[in-house]
């Protein structure tokens, strides 16, 4: 072969010699723990500048031979794979105009290749890749039809790149879709990337394609791809590519898909919604010109009851805003509706109103009720569309709104510590009963936290809650342990590690003992403090501690998160009276399912 200084006269003779070489990378059936194929990945001469498939397109284009490689890369990939005696199919990686090109002769050339190799049809899987985008969908589509009509399976690469696209999915009708590996790739840490994923899976569904989800590179991710449900997976964690790949998924691979356990997903941040931007607050209500005789708006009042204030517009823009109390107030003194009457709007209104887009967040007029001019809270403000005057809003509507919101926010995430909330811990509840997996569920709760907080200060009270809660996040495994934060001091673990006991037991000595430097000299020299109870009397109480109830939970034992989240709570209560802060209401005590009359909800997760 020519020397490797000269990488395009090294690509035509490897090209015109058939001298590519291979490699195989696995991927994993999820469902049935097992392989489902191969994607054969094309390799030049060991060690030379050819070595890549990235170095030998680059020269193919070069070498205005590019069309010949893929066919010489395909043809090639068919004959060596079968003599591997691999099971499974063998995905080959093809453009649409190649594609295109095995169609003119409805295939006969790839099944006379696959025919003389060994390979049925049904083990082939096209896959069409592209570097460039499908300029002729329709002519692809009827290639596509030819060859799945002689049992060649097809499927899409890539997808979610930016090439290969929606219409393609649904137009193209592939056997098998894989999704673009960035997606994939810490998964288990990015609620974002998991929202997709899910999305995708939720389309895939839809369109009938099963998924392949590539680039794995870990347990962790492959753990959620398998509690999302998804059918097939790619990476170096399943496997990296090899010339004489494993015929087999090896056991940690095999590990993770039998294990019993589910994943712990990141939790997803409060979407914005339509009914959480400034529309919802909208009043439609007319607008006034500027020039309109004051005599006229104070009519208009009159007329309108429920108008709190009048926008005043000139060409579709606000220009000021005029509110309802002060001017019919302002109308009411002596003499001043003869003084007036005749004076335009435009000098009575407030000419610095706010104006909020209709689709902008609520959060966005969060610095309107932190703001000192209070003025804008009982004016109101001017709700546009695009610059344009729409209608108009309260200050009240607006208090409403985001205090309905925070509280929404804190059901989901804990605002102090940014730990789920309620709804993301009943949530997880329901996954791990579903799946029918054993689990524990551990409920904390500090002893004589609010004699501490009326003592110290809401200050130093958030302080102890925020030990607490990175305490109890240190001692738990994140790909296993779910860490919530129910309200206030109360705290919701739903541990899958086998060693949860002695995980609690660390919790509460390690915070028992750091929690002694939140307090004065005097009170840990006096092994406590005084305080109010909740009676309202004087009392002393002992330094603040955490307690534990301690739920192991069977597979069956309980019928909905209802009686989980009661049952741990119970625990809870134990707890907070035993000498050790320490409750484990285990199987071997025989306890009882506890059936409650209350609807399935969260409200068995709020502080007791």
């Amino acid at each position: 072969m020519p020397s490797t200084s000269d990488p395009l006269a090294l690509f035509n003779a490897l090209l015109d010699t058939q001298a590519l070489q291979y490699e195989f990378q696995p991927i994993a059936d999820i469902g049935r723990a097992s392989v489902l194929g191969y994607e054969a990945l094309m390799r030049g001469p060991q060690g030379s500048a050819l070595r890549s498939p990235e170095e030998l397109l680059r020269a193919a284009r070069s070498a205005g031979r590019l069309a010949e490689l893929e066919r010489a890369a395909c043809l090639g990939a068919i004959a060596a794979f079968p003599r591997l005696g691999l099971p499974g199919k063998l995905f080959v990686n093809l453009s649409a105009p190649l594609i295109e090109h095995f169609a003119l002769d409805h295939g006969r050339e790839l099944l006379q290749h696959a025919h003389e190799a060994g390979l049925s049809p049904d083990r082939l899987v096209l896959e069409l890749t592209e570097h460039e985008r499908v300029e002729d969908a329709d002519g692809l589509q009827v290639a596509m039809k030819v060859l799945a009509a002689r049992g060649i399976t097809l499927a899409i690469d890539d997808f979610g790149d930016g090439r290969s696209s929606l219409r393609l999915w649904v137009q193209l009708r592939p056997q098998i879709v894989k999704l673009d590996k960035y997606f994939v790739h810490g998964l288990q840490r990015d609620s974002r990337k998991l929202e997709v994923v899910r999305t995708v899976l939720r389309l895939a569904e839809v369109l009938g394609t099963p998924l392949v989800a590539e680039g794995i590179e870990d347990a962790a991710e492959l753990a959620v791809l398998r509690d999302l449900g998804c059918d097939y997976a790619q990476g170096y964690y399943i496997g990296r590519p090899a010339a004489v790949p494993a015929s087999s998924l090896s056991s940690a691979v095999l590990k993770v898909l039998g294990s019993a356990k589910i994943s712990v997903l990141p939790t997803l941040s409060r979407r914005q919604r339509v009914g959480h931007s400034v529309d919802r607050l909208k009043m439609a209500a007319p607008a006034v010109a500027p020039d309109l005789a004051s005599e006229e708006l104070f009519r208009m009042f009159g007329a309108n009851p429920d108008l709190h204030a009048v926008a005043v517009v000139t060409g579709g823009l606000p220009l000021g805003l005029v509110n309802r109390r002060d001017f019919v107030e302002s109308y009411a003194q002596p003499f001043y509706r003869e003084l007036n009457s005749r004076r335009p709007v435009r000098q009575f209104m407030n000419a610095d109103p706010i104006c909020a887009e209709r689709s902008a967040p609520l959060d966005s007029l969060i610095n309107v009720l932190a703001g000192e001019d209070q003025r804008y809270l009982h004016d109101g403000f001017i709700v546009t569309e695009e610059g344009r005057y729409v209608g108009v809003a309260t200050g009240e509507s607006l208090v409403r709104a985001v205090t309905e919101l925070r509280i929404e926010a804190a059901r989901h995430a804990n605002p102090l510590t940014l730990l789920p909330g309620n709804i993301p811990v009943t949530e997880h509840i329901a996954r791990l009963l579903d799946a029918r997996t054993s689990f524990a569920a551990c409920y904390f709760d500090l002893n004589n936290f609010k004699p501490y907080n009326d003592l110290y200060g809401y200050w130093r009270g958030d302080e102890m809650i925020k030990l607490a809660a990175e305490i109890v996040a240190r001692h738990c495994d994140r790909m296993q342990d779910f860490v919530g934060h129910v309200g206030g001091d109360d705290f919701v673990v739903l541990f899958q590690s086998d060693d949860w006991a002695e995980r609690c037991e660390r919790i509460v000595a390690q915070f028992n003992r750091e929690a002694r430097r939140l307090f004065d000299v005097r009170e840990l020299q006096q092994g406590g403090f005084h305080s109010e109870d909740r009676r309202g009397f004087r009392a002393f109480f002992p330094l603040t501690t955490i307690a534990v109830g301690e739920v192991a939970v069977s597979p069956g034992q309980f019928r909905d998160p209802e009686e989980v989240a009661s049952a741990a709570a119970a625990a809870k209560k134990i707890a907070k009276l035993s000498p050790d802060g320490v409750h484990l209401a285990g199987i071997a005590m025989g306890v009882p399912r506890l059936a409650t009359t209350s609807p399935p909800n969260a409200s068995r997760l709020s502080p007791h």
